[in-house]
């Protein structure tokens, strides 16, 4: 009957070993790729200062910027502290590119995506 469609399939010690080294590995490079950082600052956007609110009601602000990254690799979920890192990055080259000084974070990041506000407070 039914147990005469399945072919009978022997599995050996040595096959499940390498079966769970092979996951072991797998989650090792996965973990890997989640703990990476995708994203560098330019030269110009290391210069960029993140500040608060009150701290630009002096400066000309320039516009925005919404910066996105990858919060999910597979099905793992990258730290909320790393993908905010990479958008604050961004946000930076960015305003960098459009001849600011400052950044102030309009939200907090959600599905890696985050808005800034982009200002000149300098010369």
């Amino acid at each position: 009957m039914c147990a005469d469609v399945f072919e009978y399939y022997p599995v050996n010690q040595s096959e499940i070993l390498s079966m769970k080294v092979s996951g072991f590995a797998l989650s090792i490079v996965i973990s890997g790729l989640v703990a990476c950082t995708w994203v560098e600052p330019t030269k110009e956007g290391s210069e960029v200062l993140v500040v608060k609110a009150s701290k630009v009601e002096t400066c000309k602000k320039l516009g925005t910027a919404t910066t996105s990254v990858k919060h999910k690799v597979g099905i793992i979920t990258r730290s909320d502290e790393k993908v905010t890192e990479e958008l604050t990055i961004l946000a930076k080259n960015k305003a960098a590119e459009m001849g600011g000084d400052s950044i102030v974070a309009q939200s907090e990041p959600v599905e890696g995506s985050m808005s800034f506000y982009i200002y000149k407070c300098g010369e």
